[in-house]
């Protein structure tokens, strides 16, 4: 576990962030390897399928992950303020309700898997495998929910080196049953749904035991588990607008999907090659911001905000060298890294035009999850939301369904910049206005 509230900033959130980075960056490499293994042994209408599933299971778990991101918030201000009996409850808590939402977000995605696929107008080719796809992964959703929920807990105590080795193992064993299983078996898109099952419930199986036995805070049991509705209180007031910004986006993501899905199987391919790639380029963005949330939580709740923004600008410096490292390597090898998923040249021709266009504004993108960062680690979660939907609803998806009426696909994939720089700007300006500091969840006796 790791003190964010004594030390040299920059230095803290890069040790704090660096693990976090490793393990996103890995994630979302499997992710890539799944896509590929996909591509190339079943083929660009399984790829097609692959992707369009996503936007459906993001939806279907979003409002539980604005949740967890909520208890984590909590989480890292006990842990500031060295309240252990509060830390103790709030992981509790979580895992009280992530098991009850691992039910319900089972039942369904079994019962709409179909109807929600239907309502995106997938082309009829795609449909049963992506139907297929998306009933197994539900099938093991609580197994998603428990690993997830453990590694937040985690990383809200400062410790985000833990959560990396439990995931590097399930990525690996995800590696070997989707060659196994796609390559060997001939099982074809349901092998590979069966392989991120498994893999993460033994991740987690494995992350239970030695957590159990070795960990001061974190006992995974069912007997015992002590639900504080206080705690789920203040998990849900900070945690429920990223929820229903998480779900929102989602939808948005859908939206966007159906305007994707009425140019055909070829840029349907195309968009899920590229958005496996962009997940991949955006990483440092995410993780920078998500180390700077738990940064400002932990230095809020010992009574340090004077810190905020000496680790803002560290932070800023770090994932924006970053970025640009990305940007620029992302325009020059866009084109080879697509076809390594491919060997159709348009579904190649689709995704690097996307990447081109979108890469040019990861520094937009960046920027504005660092100012997200320390909003969501004081505890103001309503705001955010509020920029993310504005950006998202009445920016990308007006333009996106304009755009490309005129000018094509590509039309897509300018709103999607458009939508990134009126959030910055929104978040820039609420920031500066200095509300979020009056949001923290424990007593500072007027310290802010």
């Amino acid at each position: 576990m790791l003190d964010l509230s004594t030390g040299k900033e920059g230095k803290l959130i890069f040790q704090f962030a660096a693990p976090m980075l490793i393990g996103n960056v890995f994630q979302q490499l499997f992710s890539i390897i799944d896509t590929i293994i996909v591509g190339n042994f079943i083929g660009k209408e399984a790829l097609a399928a692959v992707g369009a599933s996503f936007p459906v299971i993001f939806m279907m778990v979003s409002l539980i992950i604005g949740l967890v991101m909520g208890t984590t918030v909590v989480i890292s201000q006990y842990f500031g303020a060295k309240d252990f009996v509060k830390v103790k409850r709030a992981i509790d808590t979580m895992y009280v309700y992530s098991a009850g939402a691992g039910i319900i977000v089972t039942a369904a995605g079994l019962i709409f898997a179909q109807p929600l696929l239907r309502l995106l107008g997938l082309p009829e080719e795609i449909m049963p495998q992506a139907t297929q796809y998306l009933r197994i992964f539900f099938s093991g959703i609580i197994i998603f929910f428990g690993f997830n929920g453990t590694s937040a807990a985690l990383r809200g105590l400062g410790d985000s080196k833990t959560p990396l080795y439990f995931l590097i193992i399930a990525i690996v064993v995800n590696i070997i049953l989707d060659l196994l299983f796609v390559a060997v078996f001939k099982w074809g898109i349901a092998g590979a749904a069966y392989a991120t099952i498994i893999a993460n419930g033994l991740a987690f199986g494995l992350a239970i035991f030695w957590l159990n036995k070795t960990h001061k805070l974190i006992r995974i049991a069912i007997k015992g588990l002590h639900f504080d509705r206080e705690i789920f209180r203040q998990s849900i007031r900070i945690g429920l607008p990223t929820g229903i910004q998480h779900t929102l986006v989602a939808l948005g993501n859908l939206a966007l999907l159906g305007i994707v899905n009425t140019f055909g199987t070829n840029v349907i391919a195309g968009f899920s090659v590229a958005i496996r790639l962009d997940n991949l380029s955006t990483i440092p963005a995410i993780t920078f911001s998500q180390a700077l949330s738990t940064f400002v939580g932990q230095n809020i709740g010992a009574g340090k905000t004077e810190r905020i923004r000496s680790g803002l600008l560290a932070t800023l410096k770090m994932a924006g060298g970053v970025t640009i490292a990305t940007t620029v390597f992302i325009v020059l090898f866009g084109k080879m890294l697509v076809s390594l998923f491919t060997n159709d040249a348009e579904v190649i021709f689709t995704g690097n035009q996307y990447l081109t266009i979108v890469s040019i504004f990861y520094i937009t993108l960046t920027l504005m999850f660092m100012y997200n960062g320390i909003m969501r680690g004081a505890g103001d979660t309503f705001w955010p939301m509020i920029f993310s939907l504005i950006s998202l609803w009445i920016i990308r998806i007006p333009v996106a369904w304009y755009l490309s009426g005129k000018i094509g696909a590509v039309g897509i994939w300018w709103s999607i910049p458009a939508g990134w720089l009126i959030g910055l700007i929104l978040s820039f300006i609420y920031y500066k206005m200095g509300h979020w500091k009056t949001k923290a969840v424990v007593n500072l006796n007027g310290n802010l």
